[in-house]
């Protein structure tokens, strides 16, 4: 008796006690047999899916005249499965390859098998080891119905039988969902689907509805992690039809969403669920169509708005090809062209994997610039498009523009795996600086949305960090309408603010602020801006030793390394950083800024843990100290300008240390191991300089950068937004978010920002107080501003950057009465004075620093 035979007999046998009429893809015909000639050998490289016990891919080479049995043991010598029946000497194991829904046999050649190049197949177990017999005989019954019925109810009623049946435990489920494969079911239902139809019975139709209907009940009828599973049969349905019906076809395209949208319940690198076989002519076809449309919109008039559907699944398959090239071995990566093998190659079948993913690292090279060469003309084309808007009626749709943004995010993740790519592509980004700044303003909605753009951040202006940033916060600090109230005591303003503050938790910090001063009237936002105002003015006044100002410019504050002469004053950083990312929070210029070292100081501590912020190790250069420390500064300078053979004559007679004050007596540190015997020489004074600067600005503030860290990051709690927040800003950007236009206030500019109601501009009254506020200095403009606002420093875009315009309302006080202000909605109010002079007289009044900033209006 024959291995086919016996095999056939057993198969049949297990199929009959089971009480399961075998499906035909796994009955054994017996008309098929070796040809008598055999065509030209033809070496072929496939691919071999494991499910016994071992659930990953071997990549095999043969010849097209070799036999399926000579494949069995190739397998059997690399995996250890053994594949082989009884008649071999190992009965009741044996494995069958499938190919198309069908089973191979034995004495047949690949080639009479129409195995093709990069084919997948699949090594499953004899029906005898399955858990599920009556399972393989539910799809003979429903094989049988696709192949005879003519009504698309009973095989839609059979499919969603066959789901609920569906074990609930994941390993069960896994082997259970695997028969629908092996069983041939997709195999027959895409067959019905490709056949011809009747005057009676439309099969293309059933088909589809059936294949459609099953695929949304695996979503609708199994928990979340079991359909996760059906990975598998949806990208048997891509497989089958891609074969039979083409890669334009609706159903295919349905079927190939449904694979995307299943790879969402993975993780985005989960390659062993979708190997790079399967994925990467997903990726190449998606790509494909993705840049006919970019083609089209280039030539066309208008813009031809790329599918969302295309996009995304061009985006979710290519985690798993990208993963899979970055984890091989056989090349340098970054990947360099002509690609760098490594070690020596080998003959063989390692040879022939290196050649197959040799072919996917060109292959996806040639996909970034095909993309990215289209994708930046159609930028081009927007750009001529912006310069031509004022021109006309309507504002251009950037709806057809939002998947740009997208797509370039995925060639940018593909750009660094190539030596020298990333560098290009942020080249050419440069140069559609416009375009790219118009859509992230436009379509922003998140901050992670387009972090990735914003690593490089030079491609976009302030603005857009700023805006950015400012998501950052309101995002990082929730969402929460309740009110957090206080009742401060302008006498101890920093003390109790101190104590509200230092006792509140992050939630509460993420709450609106309500106000009061004791013993006064005044609520609402208005208030709120004062206090801000007043407690940070406080927070960084130099009497309370918290913050030095820098020598050069009395505005920009770095901590004092001698802030520890209050035992409290780690808890006041830890306050300062609350205060600071509060102000923030709530848009409120507070008229300081900090010294670069400072700030590049918290851009490193930012990405570390939640409450500890290491510092040790952040590199702080000469040119940062300068605004700092000028002196120290200078001194470094000259010791690094010096003639070699005056410092190597110990000239400077220096050794690595520094004398530093400490509770009013002085202390030497040494700067490196037995740095007192270390002299300073032209050899190692780089070394001393920079461990000076080090020990001076970072290891002797490092617990006060450390506290207000982490006060700052209790308003942002989300740790990620945490470490992006001071990296998306340059030290200039935080300068003139935290202060504010550095310009003189604009009276032209005011005045363009300001309604009326009472008055009139033309009214004698208005004319006046403009004249009046025109002759004022420059610190009386910023008073009267406060008074009038509770703002002392505009936003860099003067006026405009404001909530809303001011106004001045006419009020029918006498004329001995001062102005008065409703801050809360930038109100100022005043009678019709009767002269310039006596308008004057009492506007001078109030803009007296003493007066203007301590009125408590409302």
């Amino acid at each position: 008796m024959t291995y086919h035979t016996q095999f056939k007999r057993q198969f049949d046998d297990y199929a009959a006690e089971a009480g399961a009429a075998l499906p035909p893809a796994a009955r054994v015909r017996k008309d098929e047999a070796l040809p008598s000639s055999s065509p030209p050998s033809t070496r072929l490289q496939f691919f071999v899916r494991l499910f016994s016990g071992v659930n990953k891919t071997l990549v095999l080479q043969a010849d097209s005249t070799d036999t399926v049995l000579s494949v069995h043991r190739k397998i059997e010598s690399i995996t250890g499965i053994r594949t082989m029946t009884k008649s071999f000497g190992v009965p009741g194991i044996d494995q069958r390859l499938i190919y198309k829904g069908k089973q191979l046999q034995l004495e047949q050649t690949l080639a009479v098998c129409d195995v093709q190049q990069d084919a997948s197949l699949q090594l499953v177990g004899r029906m005898r080891s399955t858990r599920h017999p009556l399972t393989w005989k539910l799809m003979s019954e429903l094989i049988a119905l696709i192949s005879n019925s003519t009504e698309g109810r009973l095989i839609k009623k059979m499919l969603s039988k066959i789901l609920t049946m569906t074990p609930k435990d994941e390993t069960k489920s896994e082997e259970y969902l695997r028969i629908f494969i092996y069983s041939s079911v997709p195999a027959h239902l895409v067959k019905l689907y490709v056949s011809p139809s009747n005057s009676e019975f439309n099969n293309k139709d059933t088909a589809d509805e059936c294949i459609r209907e099953f695929i949304k009940l695996c979503k609708k009828l199994l928990s979340d992690s079991i359909y996760a599973q059906c990975v598998h049969i949806v990208l048997e349905f891509c497989k089958l039809l891609r074969g039979a019906a083409g890669v334009d076809d609706a159903l295919y395209g349905f079927c190939r969403s449904s694979l995307a949208d299943i790879m969402d319940w993975y993780d985005a690198d989960a390659m062993d669920v979708l190997p790079l076989q399967d994925s990467f002519p997903l990726v190449r076809e998606l790509a494909a169509r993705l840049s006919r449309t970019l083609e089209l919109s280039m030539g066309s008039a208008e813009f031809v708005g790329l599918s969302c559907s295309d996009v995304h699944e061009f985006i979710e398959f290519m985690h798993p090809v990208r993963s899979a090239l970055l984890c091989q071995k056989a090349f340098d990566c970054p990947f360099t062209f002509p690609l760098t093998e490594k070690g020596n190659s080998e003959a063989g079948s390692k040879r022939f994997v290196m050649h197959n993913y040799k072919e996917k690292i060109e292959g996806l090279h040639h996909i970034f610039c095909d993309l990215l060469d289209k994708l930046e003309l159609c930028l081009e084309k927007l750009e001529t498009r912006l310069g031509l808007k004022e021109k006309e009626k309507d504002e251009p749709n950037v709806l057809c523009w939002s998947q740009y943004l997208v797509i370039l995010e995925a060639l940018h993740r593909i750009s660094k795996m190539y030596k020298g790519l990333e560098e290009g592509f942020w080249k050419r980004m440069r140069q559609r600086r416009v375009p790219l700044c118009f859509l992230i303003v436009k379509l922003s909605k998140r901050s992670r949305d387009y972090q990735w753009i914003l690593e490089n951040k030079e491609i976009v202006n302030f603005e857009i960090r700023r805006d950015f940033a400012m998501m950052m916060l309101r995002e990082g600090s929730g969402k929460n309408e309740e009110l957090y109230e206080m009742l401060i005591d302008r006498s101890h303003l920093l003390e109790e603010s101190f104590e509200y503050i230092r006792h509140a938790g992050p939630r509460v910090l993420g709450r609106n602020l309500f106000l009061k001063f004791k013993n006064e009237e005044a609520t609402g936002p208005g208030v709120v801006r004062e206090w801000f105002y007043l407690v940070i003015q406080a927070i960084f006044n130099p009497q309370n030793a918290l913050f030095v100002s820098c020598p050069k410019d009395c505005r920009r504050f770095f901590p004092n390394p001698a802030s520890k002469v209050d035992p409290l004053h780690l808890e006041y950083f830890v306050f300062a950083g609350r205060m600071i990312a509060l102000a923030l929070l709530h848009k409120i210029q507070i008229s300081i800024v900090f010294d670069r070292v400072f700030f590049l100081l918290l851009a490193g501590a930012s990405d570390v843990g939640l409450f500890y912020f290491k510092l040790a190790g952040k590199n702080i250069s000469l040119e940062d100290i300068k605004d700092a420390d000028p002196y120290l500064y200078s001194s470094c300078k000259k010791i690094l300008e010096m003639d070699p053979e005056m410092v190597d004559q110990d000239a400077l007679g220096l050794t690595f240390v520094c004398e530093i004050e400490e509770l009013g007596s002085r202390k030497v540190v040494e700067l490196c191991p037995n740095g007192q015997d270390t002299v300073v020489n032209s050899e190692n004074r780089n070394k001393y300089v920079n461990l000076l600067i080090q020990h001076r600005f970072v290891t002797s503030i490092a617990p006060q950068v450390t506290h207000f860290a982490r006060g700052f990051a209790d308003v942002i709690t989300h740790p990620w937004l945490r470490r992006s927040f001071f990296r998306i800003l340059d030290p200039e950007d935080l300068d003139s978010i935290l202060h504010g236009s550095k310009s003189d206030i604009s009276v032209e500019d005011w005045r363009a920002h300001t309604n009326y109601k009472g008055y009139k501009e033309s009214d004698p009254q208005i004319s006046w107080f403009w004249k009046i506020v025109s002759g004022m200095s420059a610190e009386q403009r910023k008073v009267l501003l406060f008074f009038w606002t509770s703002i002392k420093s505009l936003p860099v875009e003067g006026f405009g950057g404001l909530a809303s315009k001011l106004y001045i309302y006419k009020t029918t006080d006498s004329y001995d009465c001062l102005p008065s202000s409703h801050t809360c909605f930038y109100q100022l109010c005043f009678p019709p004075y009767p002269s310039k002079d006596v308008m004057q007289k009492r506007l001078h009044i109030i803009t007296q620093d003493h007066v203007g900033c301590s009125f408590g209006t409302m």
